[in-house]
């Protein structure tokens, strides 16, 4: 019987269109195929009995695992060492670029000694909806079909002789040092013949995998204090990108729970406005400028789909649908018993009106950085600086997507002069004309977030309007540029999310309130608030403590330097996984602290 295994216990690879969860013990346990957005085709990971995996694991009692990635590249490694000997999985999916991508190679190696090896191919179709037959093509060669509304067809090619029984595919296989066993799974496509020579497609499709992946790496254009980690963060921020579309995802999975046992359990698989506009802030950043091209593209699409103003949505498919109804699967008991688990996501049709800003911050950066934007594409844009200049008033459901009912948001307001602010910006760089109350309007924000959001009795701005709370998104506000990161305000307001939501070097986004956000239950601490955090400290010349904190939270990646959306109380990873959020926050607090360690360094200051 399988167990659960810890969320922080999976690498993961990825071929641009979808991605692959494989554990330290050798199984894939999570796979939408063939797209991000696809149903599962295995999802041991949210029901370990009904969900479906890939697993190649040696047949012995005493042994210990060990999961590296191939330096600068997405290609995994898995590695089993016992008495018996050593032996290895290179697991990786040839990407969308090169290849088409639809594809899982899995290479089997013995290193030393010998061992016997069992592969279970156990797939479930359409989130473990769907029956699906099988068919034994030849001793090599099985064929599953869904029989349900996905009708996708995959074929399992292998070196080693195949059987099936009750619909899933086996094989038992003994091999000596310098042996290899290949395993191929992928979408049949009628349009394209079948690999004919397995050992050679691998071979081939393998080194140039590698070669994909340490080119794009060697683009890179940080080569500070922490070259490695930042380096892996990319590569996963990489793997969440759509090479058909542009679009980028803000986790790969959905279910994943927050709380162990609880019913914040989401479907992050859509392309969020706001967390794709800071990939691309991070991206840019590090001088990968055809993604934010691309992903430009895919925003001005929509610009031009949505018809007037004030009708972007906070999240979309990825190729720019709307179809994300929230649906249970009560089915499925959920990973370790945290139910329900959930697809589509109800928040896509919620007023969020943040998004705005963070857009036109990445619109900015783009203009300024990469590639002079459209005069349509401004016209586009100008609409919705105009819409958000009439409803920056309106009370919404904020950046966490709150479901107890609308607020007016600090977070959101702050966002809303940025919008402005960026769209002043990008007009005067092109000497676009404005109209007239723009500035008047941003400078009204300004005055109201100093006015109704500061709080005398806690020297602190607040959650929102009449909150005795504050909030882990307010750590953006020096971030933004919207006030100084050392102006007094601002610091007694550091002081004040240090008291309420700092735990040793770790931040909640807030203290939960059922009121506030019409749920039930606690969550752990949010990674991507953490590595804002370190970015106010450096940015306030804290610069001891800033090193400190995100040394020590780069302690609490996993095993290959991934990260969940949250850490929990004993350290382990909760929620989707990985999440872009956290990745990108890491890159963003890498480059501001090298900024200003070495800004300190160049005056001779000891730090």
């Amino acid at each position: 019987m399988k167990e659960y295994q810890p969320i922080e216990d999976y690498g993961i690879i990825g071929d641009l269109n979808s991605v692959a969860l494989v554990s330290k013990r050798g199984s894939i346990d999570f796979m939408c195929f063939p797209d991000f957005d696809s149903p599962t085709v295995f999802a041991a990971m949210l029901d370990k009995e009904k969900g479906g995996y890939f697993n190649i694991h040696p047949l012995l009692e005493d042994i210990n695992h060990k999961q590296l990635y191939l330096p600068e590249t997405n290609v995994l490694l898995t590695r089993f060492l016992s008495e018996e000997g050593v032996a290895e999985i290179t697991d990786f999916m040839p990407e969308e670029e090169m290849y088409g991508g639809k594809e899982i190679i899995r290479r089997v190696a013995c290193i030393k000694g010998q061992m016997r090896f069992k592969v279970e191919c156990c797939p479930r179709f359409n989130y473990a909806r769907s029956a699906h037959s099988v068919e034994q093509v030849n001793d090599h060669q099985l064929i599953f079909r869904s029989e349900g509304d996905d009708q996708l067809v995959l074929r399992l090619k292998s070196s080693v002789p195949l059987q099936h029984r009750n619909g899933d595919g086996y094989a038992e296989f003994t091999l000596a040092a310098g042996g290899m066993a290949d395993f191929l799974l992928e979408e049949v496509d009628v349009s394209s013949p079948g690999i004919a020579d397995l050992r050679a497609f691998v071979e081939k499709s393998l080194f140039d995998t590698i070669n994909y992946w340490k080119n794009w790496s060697a683009k890179c254009n940080y080569r500070g204090r922490w070259m490695e980690v930042v380096h892996r963060s990319a590569l996963v921020l990489k793997l969440m990108t759509s090479y058909r579309y542009g679009s980028i995802v803000a986790a790969p999975t959905f279910g994943l729970p927050e709380e162990l046992g609880g019913v914040r359990n989401w479907d992050y698989r859509y392309t969020w406005i706001r967390d794709a506009s800071f990939t691309i802030y991070a991206l840019i950043n590090l001088g990968y400028k055809k993604e934010a091209t691309a992903f430009m593209k895919w925003v001005e699409k929509q610009c031009d789909d949505i018809g007037e103003a004030g009708y972007l949505r906070l999240m979309y498919n990825l190729d720019g649908s709307l179809d994300l109804h929230e649906t249970e699967l009560n089915y499925l008991e959920g990973y370790k018993q945290s139910r329900p688990v959930r697809i589509g996501n109800g928040a896509y049709d919620q007023i969020q009106l943040d998004i705005y800003g963070e857009l036109l911050d990445s619109v900015y950066l783009y203009d300024k950085y990469v590639q002079p934007i459209s005069f349509r594409f401004w016209q586009n844009l100008s609409n919705q600086v105009d819409w958000v200049c009439q409803n920056w008033q309106r009370p919404d459901e904020g950046i966490w997507e709150v479901r107890g009912g609308k607020q007016q948001f600090l977070y959101s307001k702050l966002m809303c002069w940025v919008a402005i602010d960026r769209g002043l910006r990008i007009a005067r760089n092109h000497s676009y004309p404005t109209p007239p109350h723009w500035q008047e309007v941003r400078d009204n924000i300004f005055y109201a977030i100093h006015n109704d959001y500061w709080d005398e009795e806690l020297q602190a701005f607040v959650q929102y309007k009449g909150a005795k709370t504050v909030d882990a998104a307010t750590l953006l506000m020096p971030l933004i540029r919207f006030i100084s990161p050392t102006d007094p305000q601002w610091l007694s307001t550091l002081e004040r999310i240090e008291e309420e939501l700092v735990s040793d070097s770790m931040v909640y986004r807030y203290r939960p309130n059922e009121e506030v956000e019409g749920l039930t239950g606690g969550e752990g601490t949010f990674s991507m608030c953490t590595f804002w955090y370190v970015e106010c400290l450096a940015r306030a010349g804290q610069l001891d403590k800033a090193t400190l904190f995100f040394e020590k939270m780069l302690g609490y990646a996993n095993h290959v330097g991934l990260y969940a959306e949250q850490l929990g109380a004993k350290g382990e990873h909760l929620g989707n996984f990985p999440q872009a959020f956290t990745h990108l926050g890491l890159i963003s607090a890498a480059l501001s602290l090298d900024k200003e360690l070495n800004k300190h360094s160049d005056k001779g200051t000891m730090v």
